[in-house]
């Protein structure tokens, strides 16, 4: 029985990754016999084009900004578009402006997820330099379908946070520099996907609701939410809707979503959960000054206009009780601060 290549090759790096991914693909050839999607997690004004155009420069392959629709070419590299998820199908790809995954849009997990549903064994997905963990999900449905996994080692990456948070919880197939990345890629391109591991039922479902959030703009069914998680008491930090807890067989990685599309892992929920905290003190303290300041004004005129001194003195009490809630959330956000800053030195 003649078995498929690894000819699916997905890519997922955040900051530092132009460097990382000119210095990947230099000696790949032209004729290479597989596909590479990458997300590099852009602004949402940056233009994938000028990445696209430096990568044609450093590289034989076919370098392009991934369009909704096209075929898949062997020999070509898809960039994800700025503020556009990359998503692949059999034999096309999707592009689409859906909600965001940890946070980010064009996120890592969309398309390893999507090209481990339906590429299975034939994926090699790869993980490069950058912040947080988006790509740790997305992994590890490559893990769990049968693809090979590939890490730039820690100490290589110009910031090692993502790969070691991929570590953590994956055990990778390959871990090396990424200048020899492009030599193992030669290898692994011209080698049978063997294993004949069917994918888990979880992964292609989820790719599924994803995709039809994505593309067609419709909220997940809550019953097909139901067969792939249990709900839990949080809400989602961008919607304010229910979260459901995915349960996913021979899987060591927390994760959330909502109705709506957004999926956390539990460190990237934690840290939506902080920012939404946060903004909330910021305004609750912009609206105490700003009644302590109306306090302050309205004891003063009645004091100099109406000699009114005991109400006047009542609305300076008032003020005063103000400006100590208001020193108690500045030293709350202030500890915030200090405990975030320790929290990723700790981590790194």
């Amino acid at each position: 029985m003649q078995f498929p290549h690894h000819n699916i090759i997905v890519i997922g790096t955040s900051a530092g990754g132009m460097e990382a991914l000119t210095r990947l693909l230099a000696p790949l050839p032209e004729d290479l016999p597989a596909a590479i999607f990458v997300v590099q997690h852009l602004g949402v004004d940056s233009s994938a084009n000028v990445l696209v155009n430096r990568l044609s420069n450093l590289t034989r392959l076919t370098c392009v900004v991934a369009e909704h629709g096209t075929h898949i070419t062997n020999g070509a590299v898809y960039m994800a578009p700025a503020d556009h998820h990359l998503l692949l199908t059999r034999d096309h790809i999707l592009v689409a402006r859906g909600p965001r995954e940890n946070q980010f849009r064009p996120s890592i997990d969309p398309l390893f997820r999507s090209a481990s549903a339906f590429y299975g064994s034939q994926v090699i997905g790869i993980i490069l330099t950058g912040f947080m963990n988006d790509g740790l999900a997305g992994m590890d449905c490559v893990k769990r379908s049968g693809g090979i996994t590939v890490v730039q080692d820690p100490a290589d990456a110009e910031y090692p946070d993502l790969p070691r948070n991929v570590l953590r919880h994956i055990q990778a197939d390959h871990v090396l520099p990424v200048n020899n990345m492009g030599n193992l890629l030669l290898q692994l391109v011209h080698q049978q996907s063997m294993d004949s591991m069917t994918v888990p039922p979880d992964i292609i479902l989820e790719a599924k609701i994803a995709q039809r959030i994505m593309i067609n703009s419709e909220n997940a069914d809550i019953s097909e939410l139901d067969k792939v998680g249990k709900r839990v008491p949080y809400s989602c930090p961008e919607c304010g809707g229910a979260l459901w807890e995915l349960t996913q067989k021979n899987s060591s990685v927390p994760r959330f979503r909502c109705h709506t599309g957004h999926a956390y892992t539990d460190e990237t929920l934690l840290q939506g959960m902080n920012s939404a905290l946060e903004e909330t003190l910021w305004v609750a303290m912009r609206n105490l000054e700003e009644r302590r300041s109306m306090l302050m004004n309205m004891a003063n005129q009645n004091g100099q206009n109406f000699n009114n001194s005991k109400w006047a003195n009542v609305q300076r009490e008032r003020a005063d009780e103000m400006k100590i809630h208001i020193e108690r959330i500045r030293r709350i956000l202030e500890a915030a601060t200090v405990s975030d800053a320790e929290h990723r030195r700790e981590a790194g």
